[in-house]
């Protein structure tokens, strides 16, 4: 089985490629359980003083795999994805998103799981799960402390798309930037982060991050097990087969 996670270190930056063309970078069980191994891997390696997570493709993450939803069920899936997400939280280096193309449903738990997230203007999201008889349990996690109250009841129970820029104003995303300006962006982010000393960005995302850890720790469990439940639910599973074969039709 190919590698879909791609883990590549150099001049104190580890960049965590995801590289699953076949389903869109779609939280499969492999590409979650390989994410957990890099960001393991990378978070370990006292050479590495920043994470970059990024895609290969032209689609950051297309969410949740449906095609494994409905045939294996998500209990596996729903945990991973709180598990990928306390990752990232919990990691002693800070973790840099790099976004660029579309992110649907659990890919933004990624986006806003990272320390700092910066998205090409041009970039979509949409918390699509609402619109499958699901809802975004897992990633509320992250992206709930991210949004405005506001901000969460517009895009959580509608599905409607936005744009990076959008994103940025909704504090979804640290910064948005023309698309052609997104790797000197990333860039100079990185290029910031590298002057720290790593004791003092381990202890800084330390507190920065306490709330949301322990967050993760007190409901992740609850909120895996009831994701995991709607998508094993009867109008859900409709839902994702008339989903999957309105993309065959394509």
């Amino acid at each position: 089985m190919s590698e879909l996670v791609h883990l590549e270190s150099a001049d104190g930056v580890a960049t965590i490629t995801l590289d699953s063309p076949h389903n869109k970078n779609a939280l499969s069980q492999q590409l979650t359980g390989e994410l957990l191994e890099r960001l393991e891997t990378a978070g370990a390696d006292d050479a590495v003083r920043v994470i970059v997570i990024r895609s290969a493709l032209d689609v950051f993450c297309s969410g949740a795999d449906m095609a494994e939803a409905t045939t294996v069920g998500m209990g596996v899936g729903a945990q991973r994805m709180v598990d990928v997400q306390r990752a990232i939280v919990a990691n002693p280096k800070p973790v840099v998103a790099r976004v660029a193309g579309p992110v649907r449903a659990g890919g933004i738990g990624i986006v806003a799981a990272a320390d700092i997230s910066v998205a090409g203007a041009s970039s979509t999201f949409a918390l699509t799960e609402v619109r499958l008889g699901l809802a975004a349990a897992t990633i509320s996690l992250t992206v709930l402390p991210r949004l405005t109250d506001r901000a969460a009841s517009l895009t959580f129970l509608t599905g409607d798309g936005f744009d990076g820029t959008e994103a940025a104003r909704l504090g979804l995303v640290s910064r948005a930037v023309p698309d052609e300006e997104l790797d000197d962006a990333v860039g100079g982010v990185l290029a910031s982060l590298l002057k720290g000393v790593p004791q003092g960005l381990r202890e800084t995302k330390k507190l920065l991050t306490r709330e949301l850890l322990a967050d993760i720790d007190a409901r992740g469990k609850e909120l895996a097990e009831l994701s995991a439940s709607l998508f094993g639910s009867e109008p859900a599973r409709e839902a994702m087969l008339a989903f999957l074969n309105r993309r065959k039709k394509k």
